[in-house]
């Protein structure tokens, strides 16, 4: 319009005045690209007569920006169908992933506990990766894993391993026996080429942890020295599914974990994130970098730097689970009642 009122270009960019409706059609609704191409309209047909143009020159400006007007308010139409699809999509995607991955508290039993999540396809917020961690008779177990695969297909074994798990970790007081449920689970369910990575852990007494490794990355322990330690596996596993190709089973390791000690359970996504060097991303240095007896602030810290090292964006599903094991001087000191305090309970 400037171009035209000062430019003395008579009708030759008049036809530009089309970008508005076009350009509005990505962030307005069909109404504002009808009140944009009106605007348009009236621009033009304003130029056109200020400078004498024939008036067939105007009429095929106007009915240029009429076809681009109608045409981007179709467009804007359609965005705001797909964009109420993908709102549908989102709200069942979390609906799901609450019910498969249900919310881990900050205390669960004697343990802080911080998790961290990050599913590859970031328009379904779900993925293959999963986790749970439950107090049970036989005291608090948990499990990280990895479904070989991606999609729906993924995500239903992911359900089918984490129903089994809560299920058998109240029945079976022995670790190994709630490891082979979920074995007997699988060898029914999946097919051939499927299985799941898989480390089990449950704290049966004070001072001791139960790991099983089924394939899976190690975990790293902390000890009271701020050392950080990879729990590999005795005896190696093969990933749940495939315990029927081998002749090896799971083994369990008991490991101490006294006061002040954390241990970390993470998958394949994470210590497979690459950066623009193809440097895969250093967990263990990560992990003592930003060691602290917050397990929430330790998580979100190397989260954020994982993020950072791939660039912005995982290509594959990453989570992490951390528990602390508060040592005494951490535990909150119980506050001395005030002698109005108890006289009132007497007098209760």
């Amino acid at each position: 319009m400037l171009v035209g009122l000062f430019g003395q270009a008579g009708m030759i960019w008049l036809p530009l005045l089309a970008a508005g409706p076009a350009l509005a059609a990505t962030t307005n609704g069909p109404r504002g690209v009808l009140c944009v191409g009106l605007l348009a309209a009236a621009v033009g047909a304003t130029l056109g007569a200020r400078a004498g143009a024939p008036g067939r020159e105007v009429a095929a400006v106007l009915a240029a920006l009429v076809a681009v007007t109608l045409a981007s308010a179709l467009a804007s139409a359609l965005r705001g169908r797909r964009e109420r699809v993908l709102a549908d999509v989102r709200s069942v995607a979390e609906a799901a992933q609450h019910a498969l991955l249900r919310p881990v508290p900050a205390t669960v039993g004697p343990f802080e506990v911080a998790v961290r999540y990050s599913a590859a396809a970031a328009e379904a917020r779900i993925g293959g990766d999963l986790y749970a961690l439950v107090p049970t008779p036989y005291g608090v177990r948990l499990i990280v894993g990895d479904v070989r695969g991606k999609g729906l297909p993924a995500v239903g074994t992911a359900a089918l391993v984490l129903g089994v798990f809560r299920e058998a970790a109240y029945d079976e007081p022995d670790l190994l026996a709630v490891v082979d449920r979920i074995e007997r689970s699988l060898a029914r369910n999946l097919g051939t080429d499927d299985f799941v990575t898989a480390v089990v852990a449950g704290n049966p007494r004070p001072g001791e942890l139960e790991v099983v490794n089924c394939g899976h990355a190690p975990p790293l322990l902390v000890g009271a020295s701020r050392s950080v330690t990879a729990v590999e596996p005795a005896h190696p596993a093969p990933p749940l599914g495939l315990r029927a190709l081998t002749d090896q089973s799971p083994s369990l390791q008991v490991l101490s974990f006294a006061d002040g000690d954390q241990l970390l359970l993470y998958t394949d996504g994470v210590i497979e994130a690459r950066d623009r060097d193809r440097e895969f991303y250093p967990l263990v240095e990560g992990l003592a970098r930003h060691l602290g007896d917050e397990p929430a602030r330790t998580v979100g810290a190397i989260h954020d730097e994982l993020l950072a090292h791939v660039g912005g964006r995982l290509h594959d599903d990453a989570a992490l689970l951390l528990i602390r094991r508060p040592a005494a001087a951490d535990l909150p000191i119980p506050q001395p009642a005030s002698p109005e305090k108890l006289l009132g309970d007497q007098a209760v």
